[in-house]
């Protein structure tokens, strides 16, 4: 069997989304990886068997994490099919067991990815269908075991798998969420922009499903981002090292520690929202000591000195009719009086909310939230 282009290389490219390039950068090579390079959207980086498997197992903030298998020029959509045709799918997937194929297109004879990702799809199906007497293994969009990656720019096609097994947003813990809800990588974003070191207190007074509030019990407690996956996509790569990834997994496994009873505290008007997050963070380590509570921002006491994170609501997460302009001059008003001596990070995923609060802002950091254009803000309160 021929050697795959991560095999040689020990290379793999990463999504991220935009914004976050630099601080997935560091996260990376903090976990191991060496050469690492940043573009929009995107890391290349080489890494070992060990170090690969930290990375996907650890990351916090990398959407995908993919294994390039091989690489061509195509000039036809029978052409794609060919070369992706030369790949033994035989070998990475077992006829009981289901895959799902991802693609983006850019500025290529191929020009629509579903089309694209159907051509590789056909070609999975009907080499085993060859082989196997007409039976193929199943299609499964939501949780594969294998995971076939398309990407073609300018008549480039790179195959790869998805070292993850899917999007490594989805950490398994939120099962139930606001409407809009804040990404997974984006809050932990947040918390690594904001400096926030796991031992200071943190408190989020509009928390909603609880994003802020979960990433920051991973981060506290140095829980893997994948502590909940049963499964990753490496285990499908024909080089897979069990012994290796379970002597990673044990030493990661090994540096989880308790989190400080009242270090993360948080609070909603929504007691359905406030229900919600007290459920979703019992699905992690200890999480159900998690402590929030049903309560309007405006009726909380003054809080501890120590870090203040909040998305505060906008578009369909505001409640019928409620109006804005008296709703961010209340949440000024709390955080200068009853947040002093704190730190805020404040997401608005509409920035004209921002010059509603009426408080000078440190740093106004652009950060998207799915399709929306959002800003992180830095208050420094004073005393």
């Amino acid at each position: 069997m021929s050697v795959f282009l991560y095999e040689a290389q020990q290379e793999y490219f990463a999504q991220v989304a935009g914004g976050l390039e630099d601080l997935a950068a560091a996260e990376v090579e903090a976990l191991g990886a060496t050469e690492v390079r940043a573009f929009p959207r995107g890391l290349e980086f080489r890494a070992g068997r060990e170090v690969l498997y930290r990375i996907v197992y650890c990351t916090r903030l990398l959407s995908r994490v993919l294994a390039p298998l091989t690489r061509f020029d195509i000039t036809s959509a029978e052409d794609l099919y060919l070369k992706t045709k030369k790949i033994d799918w035989t070998h990475l997937l077992d006829l009981e067991e289901s895959f799902a194929v991802h693609a983006n297109v850019s500025r290529s004879v191929v020009d629509n990815s579903h089309f694209a990702a159907l051509k590789v799809k056909d070609v999975v199906v009907d080499m085993f269908r060859k082989r196997y007497k007409g039976k193929r293994p199943r299609v499964e969009t939501r949780e594969p075991d294998l995971q076939i990656n398309l990407h073609i720019r300018e008549n480039v096609a790179t195959v790869s798998i998805d070292c993850a097994g899917g999007a490594l947003h989805r950490r398994g813990y939120r099962l139930d969420a606001v409407e809009a809800p804040m990404q997974e990588t984006l809050a932990a974003a947040i918390l690594d922009l904001a400096g926030w070191d796991g031992k200071t207190p943190l408190y989020d007074p509009m928390c909603g499903s609880g994003t802020l509030l979960s990433e920051a019990w991973l981060k506290a407690g140095r829980l893997p981002a994948g502590c909940l996956r049963k499964k990753f996509g490496f285990q499908k790569l024909p080089d897979h090292d069990k012994l290796v990834w379970f002597k990673t997994k044990l030493e990661v496994d090994n540096g989880v520690r308790s989190v400080r009873g009242g270090l993360i505290r948080g609070s909603d008007i929504d007691g359905d929202a406030v229900r919600r997050t007290r459920a979703n963070n019992a699905r992690l380590p200890g999480g159900d000591e998690l402590r929030v509570r049903t309560s309007d921002f405006r009726d909380l006491g003054e809080l501890k000195p120590g870090l203040v994170v909040c998305n505060p609501p906008y578009g369909v997460r505001l409640q019928a009719g409620e109006d804005l302009a008296p709703l961010m001059k209340d949440f000024g008003d709390f955080l200068k009086q009853k947040c002093q001596g704190s730190e805020a990070w404040v997401y608005f995923g509409d920035p004209e909310l921002i010059k509603k609060v009426g408080l000078k802002a440190e740093r106004r950091i652009p950060l998207r939230n799915g399709g929306l254009d959002g800003r992180l803000v830095h208050y420094e309160l004073y005393w």
